[in-house]
C-alpha cells in the first residue's frame, strides 16, 4: 500500500476533519481569542492530525505485508483465515470473524471433496484390477479360436484395455505425486515398452515402427512416461494413412533430451492444432473416423505437466503429425 493510495481512500473522512478543524478555528477567532493563539492551536491541531494519519499509514502498511507474507508461506491458500491474527478495532475483527467462519465452511467442503475423490479414485483402481482377471481370461479363449473372428475379439480386447488403463491413469492423475517415482532411465527402454505394450494394435493396422538413434537417459517416471508414449503410438495408429510408418527419434538439446513420434498419417487441420489438449476435443478426424475420446493427448499434456516434461505438436494435414516430449536436466527438476 502506498501513500497515495491510503490518502485516497480516506480522501473524505480526511476533508471531513480538516473542515472540523477549520471550523474550531474560525469559532474561536469570532468569539475574540488572539491571532497568535489561534495559530499556535491550528498547528498544533494539524501536527497531531498529521502524525495520527501517518501512524495509521504505517500500521496498515505492517499489517498488510504480514499478511501477505503469511498467504506466500502457505501451500494450502484456503487456510489463510486461520493462520492469519486478528485485526485491532471493532470494525475489521467482525469482518475478520465472519470471514474466518465463511473459511472454515469451505475448508470443510474442501476436505469433503478430497474424501470423495480418494474414494472415487480408490473405487476406480480397484476396478482395473479386478477387470484385469476377465480381460485375461477372454484372450485365453481367443486362443481357441481360428481365422478373423479371432483377429476381430483380441483387436476389440486391445481396445478395451486401453480404455481401462486411460480411467486408471485418468483417476491418478489427480493426486500424481503419490504414484511418481522419479529415477534413471534409458529412452530406449521406455520407446521399446510403449511398443511392446501395442504391439497387437500396430500389427493389426499394418504399421511399420522404425526407431532412429534411441539414446539417452533421462530422470523420469518411467510407468508414466511410457504411458505418455503408448497414448501417442494410439493416435498414430487411429489416424494412420495409407502404408503407415511411425518413427520414433532422440535428439540432445543441451543437457535435456527429446523425444519424436512421427507418423505420415492423416494430419490435423491447422485451425484445430491450438486445441487438441483440450478436454474432450475430437476434431473433424476424430468425428469422421469414430472411437475418440478427447481425453489421450488432454492426459499427455496433464501427466507431462507434472513430469516437467515439454510436449509439442506439429502437423501438416495430409502429410503427418510430430509430437515431441523434451525431458529435462536433472538438477533442473523440482521433484527429484
Amino acid at each position: 500500500m502506498t501513500p497515495l493510495e491510503f490518502l485516497s481512500d480516506r480522501l473524505g473522512r480526511l476533508a471531513l476533519q480538516l473542515i472540523c478543524i477549520g471550523l474550531a478555528v474560525l469559532f474561536l477567532f469570532a468569539t475574540g481569542t488572539q491571532p497568535g493563539v489561534l495559530i499556535i492551536l491550528l498547528f498544533v491541531l494539524l501536527f497531531i492530525f498529521a502524525a495520527a494519519q501517518i501512524y495509521d499509514f504505517f500500521r496498515q502498511r505492517i499489517y498488510l505485508q504480514e499478511l501477505e507474507s503469511i498467504l506466500d508461506s502457505l501451500d494450502q491458500k484456503y487456510l489463510f483465515a486461520e493462520c492469519v491474527p486478528p485485526p485491532q478495532n471493532l470494525y475489521d475483527r467482525r469482518l475478520f470473524n465472519l470471514t474466518r467462519r465463511a473459511g472454515r465452511a469451505m475448508t470443510g467442503a474442501v476436505s469433503d471433496a478430497q474424501a470423495a475423490q480418494r474414494e472415487y479414485r480408490e473405487y476406480v483402481e480397484r476396478w482395473v484390477h479386478e477387470i484385469k482377471a476377465p480381460i485375461t481370461a477372454a484372450r485365453l479363449i481367443c486362443r481357441d479360436l481360428d481365422g478373423d473372428t479371432r483377429r476381430k475379439l483380441t483387436a476389440e480386447l486391445g481396445q478395451i484395455e486401453a480404455h481401462v488403463e486411460r480411467a486408471l491413469f485418468y483417476a491418478r492423475a489427480e493426486n500424481p505425486e503419490q504414484d511418481c517415482l522419479f529415477r534413471k532411465i534409458e529412452l530406449e527402454k521406455i520407446a521399446a515398452q510403449a511398443i511392446e505394450n501395442h504391439r497387437s494394435l500396430l500389427i493389426q493396422n499394418g504399421i511399420q515402427v522404425e526407431t532412429e538413434g534411441l539414446s539417452g537417459t533421462v530422470y523420469t517416471d518411467e510407468k508414466w512416461a511410457v504411458f505418455i508414449l503408448g497414448q501417442l503410438l494410439q493416435n498414430a495408429a487411429r489416424y494412420r494413412g495409407e502404408s503407415p510408418v511411425i518413427t520414433i527419434s532422440t535428439r540432445p538439446l543441451g543437457k535435456r533430451v527429446q523425444l519424436t513420434v512421427f507418423d505420415n498419417g492423416i494430419g490435423i487441420p491447422a485451425h484445430e492444432l491450438p486445441r487438441v489438449f483440450e478436454r474432450g476435443f475430437t476434431g473433424s478426424n476424430g468425428r469422421s473416423r469414430g472411437g475418440s475420446t478427447g481425453m489421450g493427448l488432454y492426459l499427455c499434456r496433464k501427466l507431462a505437466g507434472f513430469l516437467e516434461l515439454g510436449l509439442d505438436i506439429s502437423s501438416r494435414e495430409g502429410k503427418g503429425t510430430a509430437v515431441t516430449l523434451t525431458f529435462p536436466a536433472k538438477e533442473s527438476l523440482t521433484k527429484l
